[in-house]
């Protein structure tokens, strides 16, 4: 099993759950909140060829740690892949939305100086302006979005553009969900967890998930479970390949 998007940092017991997921998965993308938790995480949890723990500013908290924005730039070069990092425009954190895209953008232009990574997105309510700082600069990589939550025209739209889209079993709890999931490139969706933030009635979603996300993705896809299993399977060799994982 495969998981391309999971805080396994922040889960209560996060030494006992990195362990498990160790011999769970195949691979754990970690994807971290902000420079130093990827720097601390970096320390506690060390390096194991199954876990790829990667620098990254979540855009909730970018207001925040939006001091820590030349940390992350000196950690993109040497990082294979960058995440979370993103726009959201939610009510929430809508204030903040300028700090955002200074920092998402400052993000995308490093990733595209350094050769390109791929990068792990959150977009939520902010697809069109993630996109158009994307397409700002086309040697940025490849953009896998997140348990993304936009429009169908906006899927589209991101589809054109070439992003890979993260699904995990929580994303199938809502009929927008189920149906942005059902109309998704086949050949460019990889499971997550999005754990320990994601739930399923109740219960945090694990990093060992990706047979659920298949599961579900089955029925919507009309094909098979073990089907499901070997398209999640090919795509998520092919994300590896596009990261240089080993």
């Amino acid at each position: 099993m495969m998981d391309f998007h999971c805080h396994l940092d922040l889960y209560p017991k996060a030494r006992e759950v990195y362990a498990e997921a160790l011999h769970r998965n195949e691979f754990t993308w970690l994807v971290t909140t902000s420079p130093k938790a990827f720097d601390a995480t970096s320390r506690v949890l060390g390096s194991s060829p199954k876990v790829l723990i990667t620098p990254g500013l979540h855009p909730e908290i970018a207001h925040e740690r939006a001091t820590e924005l030349e940390l992350l730039l000196s950690q993109i070069p040497t990082a294979l892949a960058v995440g979370e990092v993103g726009l959201d425009g939610s009510p929430r954190f809508k204030k903040h939305y300028e700090v955002q895209c200074k920092i998402f953008e400052a993000v995308v232009r490093r990733c595209a100086e350094s050769g390109g990574r791929v990068l792990s997105i959150h977009s939520r309510r902010a697809v069109k302006d993630v996109l158009a700082l994307l397409q700002k600069y086309p040697g940025f990589g490849t953009a896998v979005m997140h348990w993304f939550s936009g429009t169908p025209t906006e899927l589209k739209a991101a589809e054109a553009q070439g992003c890979w889209f993260s699904v995990g079993p929580a994303m199938f709890e809502t009929a927008n969900g189920r149906s942005l999931a059902a109309k998704m490139p086949r050949n460019r969706v990889v499971p997550e967890s999005d754990g320990p933030f994601a739930t399923v009635e109740g219960k945090m979603v694990m990093p060992w998930s990706a047979d659920d996300t298949a599961r579900h993705l089955s029925a919507l896809w009309g094909i098979s479970v073990d089907e499901a299993k070997t398209q999640l399977t090919n795509n998520s060799e092919a994300l590896l390949t596009l990261i240089g994982h080993p």
